[in-house]
């Protein structure tokens, strides 16, 4: 599922505000980063990672939309290398308020958030806050961009039939309606493959709707990708 080794830049998900990548191409889980542009106040860009995992080329990319202004951890088990990159661009990095089992774990200054990031524009959606199983995730929504960590995911193990987007197969039974529904975005980023960037509130929502009932398939090829049938 996760791949080790040297890790092989490959670009994701570029628009006119942000970029994303995947480290490893080749795994399974296509852990996905992202950096997102914000215009401050001096009329420049300020850019904040989310989830990264490291990779040669990566603060080229990122100098492409402006400065680091911080790194955020958006799922329990997203340190990935936030701290290594937060401690290269002197940020800090950003953790919801809520989310306690992640901090602790994190070798550079942290600073909480809770309804809005800092000063980003992106308003935080605390899609699951469970202790079992142990889940905490925040999603990020700017009217515009919806970066989803983990409960939706472009990966192959996430998508069931004719769908873009997929949820969690963890949380095919309990998808999170409540909080991740109605919003239309433009585009979904999310932690694991590909975006969306066209129709993608569209995207959302039949993953949503079709969470259940595709379930079973889902599970099914699931295994028997896994016993080689």
């Amino acid at each position: 599922m996760k791949e080790e080794g040297e890790p092989d830049l490959y670009e994701i998900d570029r628009f006119d505000r942000g970029v994303g990548w995947i480290a490893y191409p080749g795994e399974t889980m296509e852990r996905a980063s992202h950096a997102l542009a914000v215009p401050n106040e001096d009329g420049d860009d300020d850019v904040w990672v989310i989830d990264p995992v490291d990779a040669p080329g990566v603060d080229d990319l990122i100098a492409e939309f402006g400065s680091v202004a911080g790194v955020v951890v958006g799922l329990d088990r997203h340190e990935r290398d936030a701290a290594a990159l937060a401690t290269r661009h002197d940020a800090p990095v950003y953790v919801p308020e809520w989310m306690t089992d992640v901090a602790g774990g994190i070798d550079a200054p942290v600073r909480r958030f809770d309804r809005r990031l800092a000063d980003s524009g992106f308003e935080s959606i605390r899609i699951r806050d469970s202790k079992l199983p142990p889940w905490q995730e925040v999603g990020l929504f700017d009217g515009e961009t919806l970066v989803v960590p983990e409960s939706l995911g472009s990966s192959s193990y996430f998508r069931g039939d004719r769908e873009r987007l997929g949820v969690h197969p963890m949380l095919r039974l309990t998808p999170p309606r409540a909080a991740l529904s109605g919003l239309d975005p433009e585009r979904v980023l999310v932690g694991h493959g590909v975006g969306v960037l066209e129709d993608a509130g569209a995207a959302v929502e039949n993953a949503l709707d079709g969470s259940r009932r595709k379930a079973p398939g889902l599970y099914a090829r699931t295994l028997r990708s896994a016993l080689g049938i």
